[in-house]
Order: C-alpha cells, then structure tokens, then sequence
C-alpha cells in the first residue's frame, strides 16, 4: 500500500484540546479495527482456496493416472475428421498417442505439483487512505509530532500486513507457466499426432469459441465517427418530408446526397480504409451503405433512442400467438347508395373475414334520417342501425354466394350537400375499442381526416392502411376557383395522409402522389358479373348470340363522372356517329341539367333511372362506353370487362390496369374514339381467359391488397407492444415531422372558426343528439366533460 504522510502544517495549528485527541484516537481505534477484521476474512477466504486447489491437484493425479493406464491397456485409433464433415474411420491400428503423450504429461504434473504452483493471485489490495487521514487531521488540528507519530505507527502495521499479503503476489505466475507448456505440447505434437484432428471441423469451432471467450478488449477497433458530408446527407434525406411540404421534389434531395456521398467516396479514396469500417464504395445503393455506416457507428457507441417525440408509446397488450387479430375497415358511405366506397369496402370485408385468419369489422357511417332521404335511392331509409345491417347482409349474400362473418359497427356521420359526400362527426376512432384496435384499414383517408379531431390512428393502431379511392383534385377543379382549391386541398391530403398513415394505396396513378403511397389495384369485381361472363363465353360456344343491344353508359349522373366529356364527343362528331343510340343510366344531382343540355344539342341519348349493373335489362348490351377522366379506377369500367362486353374508355391512367384485356379499347383523340366505337360495333368481343377472370375476382384482389399493403407480414407478426417503447437506433426525422403535423391538424380541427373556414358543417365536431338517440350514445359534453370554474 501507498500511504503519504501529511503535510507540514504551520507552528500555528500545534495547540489541541484533549477532546480533539480523544476523538482522533477513537477514529484510529474504529478503522484498525475495521481493518483487522477485513484482514482475517480474507485470510480465511485465502486459506478455504487453497485447500480446495490441493484438493483440485489431488483429484487430477488420481484421474491421469486413471486414464494413462486405460489407455496403455486397450489400445484405440483417432478417426481423421475432414473438413467436409465426413468420417472415415480407420482401420484398427494402435498408435503410440499415449506413449508419446505420457511425457508431455509427466512435465504438467511436475508443474502443477510444484509447492510454488499457486491456483490464482490474490489481488494486491492497495487503498489510499489519504483523504480520511486528512479529514481527520484537519477536524481535530492534532498536535504535528503525535500525529507523525500514530500515522507511522500505523504505517508500520500496514506494511507488516502488505509483506503477508506479497506472498500471495505471483498466483497466476504458475497458470501463465502451464498455458506457455501446453502451447509448446500442442506445437512439437500436433504435427504427429494430431494432424487430423487439428484441422477438423470441431477442433476449430472449439479454438474460435476459446478465443471469443478469452477475446482481449482492446482487439476490438472503434468505428470512425460520422463526419460533415454524411452527418449533412443524412440530414437531407430525412428532411424529405419537410422539403416535399416546402416543394422541393424528392429527386432533388436524393441528387444532393449523392453528391455528399460522393465527397466521402473522394476522401476515402486518397486513404486505405481500416479493417472493419463500413464503407460507401462497397454498392452502387447510397441510401442502403449511409444506413449501414450509421448503423455501424450507433452499434459501436452501444446508442439506443427510445421511440418518437410525438408517438404513444403504450398501444395495445400482448397479442396470444393463438388469438386472431383484428382488423377494423373505416369507409365514408353505405348501401344502399350504390358508391364505389360503399360496395367495395364491403367486398374487402367479406374476402378478409372469409380466409378466417383474422376477424373484421367493418365500420359505416349511420345518417340521420333526413340525410337518408338525400343519400339513398328510392327514398330508402332504415329506422335504427340493425334494420341496414340486415339489408347490407342480405345484398352482399345474395352476390358473394357464402355468408361472411364480420362485425358491422356504425359511427356518425352528416351529409355534405355541397361536397356531396358524408363526413364523420366527432372521432370515428373512439368506435372501435382499445381491445379490438389492432389494424385500420381507412377507405379514403384523406376524407375520414379532413376534420378529424381526435386520437391520432396511429397511436391507436399498429398498422394503418390507406386506399385512395377518388381523384378529389380532379373534382375540383371543375368547381368555381377550382385551380386555387386544388392547391390548398393537395397540401392537406398530404398533410392528413403523412399524419395517420403507416402505408397508402393508390389504385391507379391517376390519384395524387402522396406519401408513403404505392399504385395497385386492390379491387375485384362481384362474383355475379363473373358468372355472367361464363355463361357469354358458354353461349358462344354453342353459336347462340349473346349480345341483342347496342351500346350504353352506366354512372351516377353528375357532370364530374364522365357526362361532360360524353356529351362532347357525341356533339362534335355528331354526324360521324349518324345512326350510333346511346343508352344512360344514373341518378344523380346534375340529371336534369345533363338531359336538357343533351335534348338542346339533339344528341341520340337516351337516358333511364338508375339500376344495379347485374340487372337482367343490362346483360344484353355489347358495348360499354365510359370517357371520364376523373374516375381513379371504374369500378362499371371493370364489371363490364367481366361480362365479356366491349369497353370503349381514354387512354389515362386510371384506366391502365384495364389495358391488358383485349376487349378494352382506348382512345387518345375524339376522331379515334369514333373509331373505336365502330371497330366494337362491328367485331365481337373475345371470351375472358381463365388468367383473366382470376386477375378480375375478388381473390386476387385480396392477394395484392396483403401484399401492397405488407399486411400479410403484419399478420403473420405476433408481437405486439405491451406498454414497451420502441426502440430505435437514431431519432428519425419522418416521425417527428408526422407527429408534429398530427399534432398541430389536432389543434387546428378544434377550433370552430377555422372549421367552418375551410368547408366543414357546422357543429361537426361531436355528434349531434340524433345521433346519440339512434346509436345508443352518452351526449358529449357527458362523455367529455369540460371542468371549470
């Protein structure tokens, strides 16, 4: 031990109270004390470890010996292992292995029963007690002369102590003597002995996990920290979603970090790289080797972040491997209003419930009744939520042909004459419980969150799905200021998309570009029009004439859908078309002033109510024109195509998926749809493949929607969180952007004024006290009360 004496203190200090010496002596007494008892604990614990060591050496000259003379006695072979893993067993031979390891042995024995053979050192226990020296000193202002005096007084039981303790000084010097002759044994035997079982398979996973286990910490080389240029490129990239809201395209930012990657490439080429450093030049991918190499530093500083700034951190319980999930499907309309958000979340619902993998729940917006009048055909209304979910059953059994099992839930809504679509009222979330809240499925999720003041789904969902359904900025543009609304409404889609979902689907590419958006049609046609298509490819066959009408147009009758660019055609090529009956069905809030437009430019229209595309009266037609330009996949367009019927449609993107069935014609100018519209009257069209009906059913619609979607690695992922925080390498910018976007639409969407501002019907905050009557709801202000005083 390393003790000090105390500093010279001034002829000032000398002068002690016999109290102050008093206690300085019993501090001493307490500490020596203490000491001793220290002192003989690990003497004991000593001499315990030694006796066991004797004990340990005995036990290893009894089994040597034991095993030198087993094997002197019965000779044995040593099998060659070869590095395919292959045993080939020698012939029976003996082989002087022990007699020329017995010597070797003999030396180790010698070694390890040497008197001077210690098992382990005990550590050189050395503490500075300086500071309490001094402590005590300047507490008591003892006299300089006895203080020199009880301090190497008690120096000198110290190093009596330390001289005992040197003894024990050199335990390891025997092991490091042990290891050195069993190296040089494995050095002059391994070429004679043991050659083949040196270079087995075995033997090396044996050495490598040696070495792992004895690994010297200072081997491991420390990843070179990130400099300016990736640490900036890294910035950019993640600022994607700030620099897409401020207009800057995305190849833009990807063209600056590649060429920050490229200054780090530069500089990494004027020196070698250390072994072990993850490096940029190894792939042509940037973003997949700056991923690595952040990963690869965050790794070797052993960081870890926990989870989003925004992000709720505590979602859902453990999800039983046996139990099924949950998946709630949310859409803005309902039958018997004949939408495509109506019947095709309907279908998702029944198709996902029907593989039995998961259970479902679809949930609809309830209407009041005077908004059912507005809605739905014929008058239709239901009295209370149970009389619709009976209809909406019987309607989809009747044309799937099986009984889906789903859950059917309703949540508020109110009717948008001006929009001309429902909007929620209050949180549409607070209607699928915490329990059953898994994965969402939002049928146009930029419309289910325009006014959306509520709980964040992503918070409350593990998984958030979007599927665009409509071309809002195509709408309106058409309205009043349409350019102007357009630019506004584009920004919030991306705003509300950004902030509520985890993945998007865009059916065709005639929808904006938003954010974590793919293009994929998820969608199918009713099992009914594909039977019906079966059974004109039948009719064929037998020579029977399938089709006796000419052609027709079926859509709700608002100019958006597709009448305003009908009527154009049919008006300039009027004479073009001499003889050429069109037949139009729909309904809708444009109708009249569709039908006096078409009576005023005496164009051969005949317009009829609207009706179900399966209905008998429609089967017979040959030729199914259908020009809009603001559908983002026609859901008419593709019933037609099952029916084995022409489909004369533009040449646009939303149409692209329908261009692989050669009975879809499209047209690029008016002259040519004139000629496409005579090529379908005078040929017939071609029976659907096999390949073709599947790629139109519901199946394989349900097969792309799992896998755009990565719902199907969702699903097949057990994990849940349970009040555990996600654990990220590196705070990643998209998730604060989204949460901040999430945070301030929140803040915005409670504010009436600004409501009413931007479109949103009055009082649409919270649902309204009919609704409350009909759904079994608590008023609002009794669910969320407001205290005060």
């Amino acid at each position: 031990m390393n003790f000090k004496p105390p500093e010279a203190r001034s002829s000032s200090s000398t002068v002690l109270s016999s109290g102050s010496v008093v206690t300085a002596e019993k501090a001493f007494s307490f500490i020596s004390k203490g000491w001793r008892e220290v002192r003989s604990s690990a003497d004991a614990d000593l001499q315990l470890l030694k006796n066991r060591a004797n004990s340990f050496k005995n036990l290893a000259d009894r089994e040597l010996e034991n095993f030198i003379n087993s094997a002197s006695k019965s000779p044995f072979s040593v099998p060659t292992i070869t590095a395919s893993a292959t045993f080939n067993p020698a012939p029976p031979a003996e082989i002087d292995f022990v007699k020329r390891l017995q010597p070797k042995l003999s030396e180790i024995r010698r070694a390890y029963s040497s008197p001077d053979f210690k098992l382990y050192p005990r550590p050189q226990i050395k503490i500075d007690l300086s500071a309490i020296k001094n402590a005590i000193v300047a507490e008591v202002e003892e006299d300089e002369q006895e203080a020199k005096e009880r301090f190497n007084t008690w120096r000198r039981v110290m190093y009596k102590e330390r001289e005992k303790e040197e003894q024990f000084g050199e335990f390891w010097e025997p092991i490091r003597t042990l290891k050195s002759r069993l190296r040089e044994l494995e050095n002059k035997s391994s070429s004679e002995i043991l050659e083949g079982i040196k270079n087995s398979e075995f033997v090396e996973k044996f050495k490598s996990s040696l070495k792992a286990i004895c690994k010297d910490p200072n081997e491991s080389k420390e990843v070179p920290p990130l400099d300016v240029p990736e640490l900036l490129a890294c910035l950019v990239r993640q600022s994607n979603p700030l620099l897409d809201q401020l207009g800057i395209s995305r190849g833009i930012s990807d063209k600056i970090v590649e060429s920050l990657c490229s200054k780090r490439k530069s500089q990494l080429l004027l020196r070698s790289l250390p072994a072990g450093e993850s490096s940029i030049l190894e792939s042509e991918n940037i973003n997949d080797e700056l991923d690595l190499r952040i990963a690869s530093v965050l790794q070797s500083t052993g960081h870890c972040y926990e989870g989003g700034f925004w992000s709720d951190l505590g979602k859902h319980d453990v999800l039983d491997s046996n139990k099924k999930r949950n998946v709630a499907i949310v859409t803005t309309a309902s039958l018997p209003w004949m939408t495509g958000t109506a019947v095709n979340p309907l279908f998702r619902a029944a198709y996902l419930a029907k593989s039995a993998q998961q259970n479902v729940t679809l949930l609809l917006p309830w209407l009041s009744r005077s908004d059912q009048e507005l809605v739905y055909p014929n008058s239709m209304t239901f009295t209370s939520p149970e009389e619709q979910e009976s209809y909406i059953r019987s309607w989809l059994e009747e044309r799937v042909g099986f009984k889906a099992d789903f859950k059917i839930s309703f949540y508020p809504g109110k009717f948008s004459q001006s929009r001309r679509s429902i909007l929620p009222a209050g949180d549409t979330s607070k209607f699928i419980s915490s329990k059953d809240a898994d994965i969402a499925i939002l049928e146009e999720p930029e419309h289910l969150n325009w006014y959306h003041h509520g709980k964040r789904w992503t918070d409350k969902f593990n998984h958030v799905v979007g599927v665009v359904h409509t071309n809002y900025l195509e709408y309106i543009k058409r309205e009043k200021n349409g350019a102007l609304q357009a630019f506004f409404v584009k920004h919030i889609n991306n705003w509300v998309v950004r902030a509520y979902c985890d993945k998007v689907l865009r059916l065709s590419a005639a929808t904006q570009d938003l954010p974590k958006s793919v293009v994929c049609n998820v969608h199918g046609v009713n099992p009914k029009f594909l039977r019906i298509g079966e059974k004109v490819a039948e009719e064929k066959e037998r020579g029977e004439q399938t089709f006796s009408k000419g052609a027709y147009f079926l859509g709700k009758m608002v100019w958006a859908k597709g009448y305003k660019e009908l009527i154009d055609l049919l008006a300039k090529h009027k004479k073009d078309l001499d003889g050429f009956n069109l037949d139009v069905y729909g309904n809708g809030e444009d109708a009249h002033e569709v039908q006096s437009t078409a009576k005023r430019l005496d164009l051969n229209l005949n317009f009829m109510k609207g009706r179900d595309h399966a209905d008998d009266s429609l089967q017979g037609y040959k030729i199914f024109i259908n020009p809009s330009v603001s559908d983002v996949l026609c859901t008419a367009t593709a019933e037609a195509l099952a029916m084995g019927k022409f489909v004369v449609c533009a040449d646009h993107p939303s149409n692209d998926f329908f261009m692989e069935f050669p009975n879809c014609l499209t047209y690029k100018t008016p002259e040519d749809f004139v000629a496409k519209v005579k090529e379908a009257m005078t040929n017939e069209p071609q029976p659907l493949t096999p390949d073709q009906r599947y790629s139109l059913s519901w199946e394989a619609a349900t097969q792309r929607f799992m896998k755009y979607s990565e719902l199907d690695k969702v699903l097949n992922s057990s994990c849940r969180s349970n009040g555990m925080k996600k654990s990220t390498s590196l705070p990643n910018l998209n998730e604060l952007v989204d949460g901040g976007l999430a945070f301030a639409h929140y803040c915005l969407t409670g504010n009436e004024f600004l409501r009413l501002c931007t479109g949103a019907i009055p009082r649409t905050r919270d649902y309204d006290k009919e609704h409350c009557k009909d759904l079994h709801l608590l008023p609002p202000e009794v669910e969320n009360p407001i205290y005060g005083w």
